[in-house]
C-alpha cells in the first residue's frame, strides 16, 4: 500500500506539471503529423496540367487523367507556374498539352506533351507511370483512328468513336506485380512510419527528462520525511518506478490511440505490440529513474537527459531506417535500445509478424530493462538508506 501510494502522489505531481504534459502529450502528436506527412502520408501523387490548346481532344486527356485512380489533379495556368510548383515539390509531375494537340491528332499527324519533374525521389516513379498509363491510353483512341481513317479514305473524327467501341471489346493483357520481402527492412512510409519512431523516441526522452521530478523530490527532503515514517526504502524505490512505468504505458497509450484514431496506422498483432509497449515502457522506466539518480540537477537532467534521448534515437533508427546506412554505423545503433524497438515494431508493421518473430527483439529488450531498472533501482535504495 506505501508503494501504490507514493506512486499515486509522485504521478500526480508529474502530471500537473504543464511544460512535462505538452512534451508528453502534445509534441509526439504534432511530430507525428510533421514527419508522417514529410515523408509520405499521402496516397495519391500530384499532377498538374497546363492546357494550352483549350480544345475538346485536350479536355478528354485532361478528363482521363482527373479521373485515374490514385492521382489528385491540379490546373496551372502556364509553363512557369508548372516549374516552379514542381521545382518546390507542390506538385510530382507537371503535364503541358501543346497549342494545336487535338488538330494535329485529327488530321492524324504525331502531337507531342512535355511532362516536367524533378531528379528527386519521392513520388516522381509513382506519377511518371500513372501519366504515362494514361497518357497510353487516351493515345491508342487517336492511333487507332488514324489507323481506320487511312484504310477507308475518311478523316479521323469520324473513326474515332468506332475505334473507340472496338478497342472496348479488344482483349487486353494485364500485369500483376508481387513484390517479395519488398518492405521488410523499413516500416511503411507515412504516419506508419512516424507514429511508432516517435511512439520508441518520445518514450524514452521524456523519461529521461522526467528524473526532474525525483531530483526536486531530493532537493525538497521529501525523501527524508517518508523516511522517518515507518515505510521501507523499497517501497520508495517500487513507488517511483510505479510512477515512471505508468506515465510511460499512458504516452504509449495515447500514442498509440492517436495513430489508429486520427492516421489510420496499423500496429500489427496485438498480442506482438501490447508486449512490445509495456516492454519499451519498462526501458523508460528505467531510464528515468537512472536519470534521477544520476544528475544533481532538475536543469541538467531536462537539458541533457532530452539530448542523450534524442542522440539515442537518431543512432537507432527513430528519424531515419537503418537499412539506409552502413554496415558499420548499423552495428553501432543497436548498441542502443532504440534501434531493437523500431526492428521489433517493423517486424509487426513490414512484414506480418506476431509475438513469437519478435522474441529475439524483445530479449534484448528485456535485458536493458533489466539492467536499466536494476542499477537505478540500486543507486535509488543506496541514496535513500544512506
Amino acid at each position: 500500500m506505501n508503494a501504490l501510494a507514493i506512486a499515486s502522489v509522485s504521478l500526480r505531481r508529474m502530471v500537473r506539471d504543464r511544460t512535462s504534459m505538452f512534451f508528453v502529450v502534445l509534441l509526439p502528436v504534432l511530430v507525428i503529423l510533421v514527419i508522417g506527412v514529410t515523408v509520405g502520408g499521402r496516397s495519391s501523387v500530384r499532377v498538374a496540367v497546363v492546357d494550352l490548346d483549350h480544345g475538346p481532344v485536350a479536355a478528354e486527356l485532361v478528363h482521363e487523367l482527373d479521373t485515374a485512380k490514385g492521382v489528385t489533379l491540379v490546373h496551372l495556368p502556364d509553363v512557369d507556374a508548372a516549374r516552379t510548383e514542381v521545382r518546390r515539390g507542390e506538385q510530382d509531375v507537371a503535364v503541358v498539352v501543346p497549342a494545336h494537340y487535338g488538330d494535329l491528332l485529327l488530321a492524324g499527324r504525331t502531337a507531342g506533351l512535355t511532362t516536367i519533374d524533378t531528379s528527386a525521389a519521392g513520388n516522381r516513379q509513382a506519377a511518371d507511370t500513372a501519366v504515362g498509363a494514361v497518357i497510353g491510353h487516351h493515345a491508342t483512341q487517336y492511333q487507332a483512328a488514324a489507323f481506320a481513317a487511312a484504310h477507308s479514305g475518311r478523316d479521323v473524327s469520324s473513326t474515332l468513336a468506332l475505334a473507340r467501341r472496338i478497342q472496348t471489346g479488344m482483349p487486353t493483357i494485364t500485369v500483376s506485380t508481387d513484390v517479395v520481402n519488398g518492405a521488410s527492412d523499413i516500416l511503411p512510409t507515412g504516419f506508419g512510419y512516424s507514429a511508432p519512431t516517435m511512439l520508441v523516441l518520445f518514450v524514452f526522452v521524456n523519461a529521461l527528462a522526467g528524473g526532474a521530478a525525483m531530483i526536486q523530490t531530493r532537493g525538497l527532503r521529501l525523501y527524508d520525511r517518508i523516511m522517518a515514517a515507518p515505510v521501507r526504502a523499497v517501497d520508495v524505490v517500487l513507488g517511483e518506478g510505479c510512477a515512471y512505468l505508468l506515465l510511460a504505458l499512458l504516452q504509449s497509450a495515447l500514442i498509440v490511440g492517436v495513430g489508429i484514431g486520427l492516421f489510420g496506422v496499423s500496429w500489427g498483432s496485438p498480442g506482438g505490440a501490447f508486449v512490445l509497449v509495456g516492454l519499451w515502457a519498462l526501458v523508460g522506466m528505467g531510464a528515468g529513474m537512472l536519470s534521477g539518480t544520476l544528475f544533481r540537477t532538475p536543469e541538467q537532467a531536462s537539458a541533457i537527459g532530452p539530448a542523450l534521448g534524442i542522440g539515442l534515437g537518431m543512432l537507432g533508427g527513430c528519424m531515419w531506417p537503418l537499412a539506409i546506412v552502413s554496415p558499420t554505423m548499423r552495428t553501432i545503433g543497436h548498441l542502443a535500445p532504440q534501434a531493437w524497438a523500431v526492428d521489433a515494431w517493423t517486424t509487426l508493421i513490414s512484414r506480418g509478424g506476431d509475438l513469437a518473430s519478435i522474441a529475439p527483439q524483445l530479449g534484448v529488450l528485456a535485458t536493458f530493462a533489466v539492467v536499466l531498472v536494476g542499477l537505478a533501482s540500486f543507486r535509488f535504495h543506496r541514496s535513500l538508506t544512506s
